[in-house]
């Protein structure tokens, strides 16, 4: 059984505790959070020990496993403190995305967890789904063949407008991880973003990719979209073919260059996803997976360090826009 503690009790830390509470190998054994009422209503819930404090709260609990779900600025700010305080610690540490809206903190945590051994995941959860995991095997079986191009869509309504660049950091590490997770590494970015009315953010961005592997890409993005539509698009192609994948996990098209037919695979075919939720739930069972079968700090699936390599990829494209369009090279993380 593998004893975990949730750090930051809030809206999203409590669906980690719901599925924690609910695997069959895990035991939430305590949840932590500054604000003490936070913590003692998580506590009640989910049948955990509280604490307002980590470093307590590991001194006195069994804990395998941390999972930090706190949030801040831009979604990322207080994820700093928690992760190193867990890696230090030694426990294998998941933490929610933003790995970290400052990049020299996200380059910090991944060093110390790669010094210390540590398996370190982020909640990168989009790319856990079976039409992601589908359209990486029709990658690795070379039905696309030779990579040529990629366009990504993730458009949803989010009103908040905290900072100049909440967008870009909060909502894309997602978009950014899957496209790498399906071509790689990502060479250079060139960016132009606008603000809707009234906005203080940078609400929808328009950001030209080279990939490492030569395909070009585009990623279209914006908090400024009605969530009653689909909310994001997928599409990889390369000299033998190319797939489509439909709002997020519902469905996934591949057509053959050689061929007009085309397979259609959907979700009911697949894994039965009910909703956008069991992209939490599939994440967090890979990592449990991951921690049961030893797997070593390198193998982990959506790591801390894939995480990094998204976030620098983000903060390639915030200066571009900063420069007045100019294409910025990413460094290389691996």
């Amino acid at each position: 059984m593998i004893r975990i503690a949730v750090v930051g009790v809030n809206n999203i830390g409590k669906t980690h505790c719901r599925y924690y509470s609910e695997h069959p190998d895990t035991e939430l054994i305590a949840v932590c959070d500054w604000m003490e009422d936070r913590a003692k209503e998580a506590s009640l819930l989910y049948g955990a020990k509280a604490y307002s404090d980590l470093r307590t709260l590991l001194d006195q609990e069994e804990i395998d496993m941390v999972c930090v779900a706190t949030g801040g600025e831009e979604k990322g700010s207080h994820h700093f403190e928690p992760v190193m305080i867990a890696i230090e610690a030694g426990k294998d540490v998941l933490v929610e995305k933003p790995i970290s809206n400052r990049i020299e903190e996200a380059r910090e945590m991944v060093k110390a967890a790669a010094d210390k051994g540590i398996r370190f995941g982020c909640n990168l959860n989009h790319r856990f789904t079976p039409a992601a995991k589908k359209g990486k095997d029709l990658i690795e079986q070379h039905l696309l063949g030779t990579p040529l191009f990629m366009n990504m869509r993730l458009t949803i309504d989010n009103k908040a407008d905290l900072t100049e660049w909440f967008h870009m950091r909060a909502l894309h590490p997602h978009s950014i991880d899957v496209m790498r997770y399906f071509f790689g590494d990502v060479k250079r970015v060139q960016a132009f973003m606008n603000k809707a009315p009234g906005r203080k953010t940078w609400s929808t961005a328009s950001i030209n990719l080279e990939f490492a592997n030569g395909a070009v890409g585009h990623l279209t993005g914006s908090y400024d979209m009605s969530m009653l539509h689909p909310i994001e698009w997928c599409e990889a192609a390369g000299t033998e073919g190319r797939f489509v994948i439909e709002n997020v996990y519902e469905s996934i098209t591949y057509y053959p260059h050689k061929s007009s037919e085309t397979t259609v695979m959907r979700n009911s075919i697949m894994r039965g996803m009910q909703g956008f939720n069991d992209t939490f739930r599939n994440r967090i069972e890979r990592f449990i997976e991951q921690i049961k079968q030893n797997a070593s700090p390198s193998e982990i699936e959506g790591s801390g360090l894939e995480a990094l390599a998204a976030q620098e990829v983000i903060e390639a494209a915030i200066w571009s826009q900063q420069s007045g369009g100019q294409v910025v090279d990413v460094p290389v993380r691996g």
